[in-house]
């Protein structure tokens, strides 16, 4: 081949390479638990995040490009890191989103920050997860600090006032699963109490794969709580109201810490009748007032549409939110290499009460969103709906055995 037509044929082949790579996907990773016993809220969160992206790619995508979603399943600490260095190291993914469970993102956020990658986590409250000094770490979502102090002014705000009664006067105890969820939150419950000079007169953990927790319960009814705190999953609150029904034991409240207490499906296993009037404090759910949550009645709606039946719970709604937050902020970023998009998120500048979960956007050094917040919510009428605070409020808290 001649200089001349070598020289050509290059230049085709590099303006032909060049148009492929223009429009090449973006590919981000999605590393949720999608089996296993935690499948059912980590699709429900994927989800959230499912439909961001498809707004985001019908309205032309990011930077000029379609994003491709990569989903990854993890059902633990073990696989979370299998998934995320296949993500990053193979897939070369430029973000992850994830991942619902605190044990999961704080696996797979080692892998991700030592490889430079942005790592979005939306839904895991471990405080720990943003307190590591990690570069590459970034959460949208309220931390289990968060949550204990919701559950208490559950008991100050609520509980007491309804039933007249002085908050210090109530027993309260703390219920927990043993994982680093569960532990986390009963830690802030336990010290947040005590500041507020509650009297707490148990604590105590269990195992969210118990079959048994008949022994917890005596002692609760021992110990004649009229308030119980539960941090716990899907399989764990079920069966810790089938076993009150049979141990006789009827507290003045039961306030729950997210998990299992958001869901319609846990209504269906326990009964209407059985979770009227109980407590839960968690992202905030759809029974809301749209004041305090505007777009939160277009996202049902789309969620609706793409997958033919009203959300499961608001972990798709805090997901959604929190990856419009991040998608917004890698748009506006000068480049989508991971440096320019922590600067990006960093300057983002959102007020609480401004999108579809009624949180706001603001990113600390630690990469934690300082303006995320959960609501306190009651199951009336088998509906879960918002009763505190008063901007997102759709009715007042009741008890059966209020004055």
């Amino acid at each position: 081949m001649s200089t001349k037509n070598w020289v050509k044929t290059a230049s085709v082949m590099l303006c032909l390479s060049t148009s492929i790579a223009a429009h090449a996907d973006i590919k981000i990773g999605a590393l949720y638990p999608l089996s296993g016993s935690l499948a059912l809220l980590g699709d429900e969160s994927y989800r959230g995040v499912e439909i961001a992206v498809a707004e985001r790619n019908a309205a032309g995508g990011l930077k000029g490009e379609q994003i491709k979603l990569l989903k990854a399943d993890a059902v633990d600490a073990g696989q979370a890191v299998g998934a995320a260095r296949k993500l990053t190291s193979v897939e070369n993914v430029i973000a992850v989103f994830g991942s619902y469970s605190s044990a999961l993102s704080f696996a797979a956020t080692q892998v991700t920050e030592l490889a430079g990658v942005p790592y979005f986590e939306l839904g895991a409250v471990s405080d720990n997860i943003t307190e590591r000094d990690m570069k590459y770490v970034m959460r949208s979502n309220p931390t289990a600090r968060n949550f204990a102090e919701g559950t208490i002014s559950a008991i100050t705000q609520i509980v007491g006032p309804s039933l007249k009664i002085d908050p210090k006067q109530l027993k309260i105890a703390i219920i927990h699963e043993d994982a680093l969820y569960g532990t986390t939150i009963a830690g802030f419950q336990k010290q947040l109490a005590q500041e507020q000079g509650l009297n707490v007169v148990e604590v105590l953990p269990y195992s969210a794969k118990a079959v048994d927790l008949s022994s917890l319960i005596l002692r609760l009814k021992g110990a004649q709580a009229d308030v119980v705190l539960q941090t716990s999953y899907q399989n764990d609150t079920t069966l810790f109201f089938r076993q009150i029904r049979e141990a006789g034991y009827t507290p003045k409240a039961v306030i729950g810490a997210g998990g299992g207490y958001s869901m319609q499906d846990t209504v269906k296993v326990v009964g209407v009748e059985n979770m009227e009037g109980v407590l839960d404090v968690d992202f905030p759910q759809f029974q809301t007032n749209e004041k305090g949550a505007p777009g939160i009645s277009a996202f049902a709606k789309a969620y609706k549409d793409r997958f033919g039946s009203e959300p499961r719970s608001g972990h798709s709604l805090i997901n959604y939110v929190g990856a419009k937050v991040f998608l917004d902020a890698m748009e506006k970023s000068q480049s989508l290499e991971g440096d320019a998009i922590r600067a990006s998120v960093a300057s983002v500048d959102i007020p609480v009460g401004a999108t579809a979960a009624g949180i706001g956007a603001k990113f600390g050094e630690n990469g934690q969103n300082q303006r995320a917040n959960t609501a306190i919510m009651q199951w009336q009428d088998g509906v879960l709906k918002t009763v505190y605070p008063e901007a997102a409020a759709v009715t007042k808290a009741r008890f059966s055995d209020q004055p």
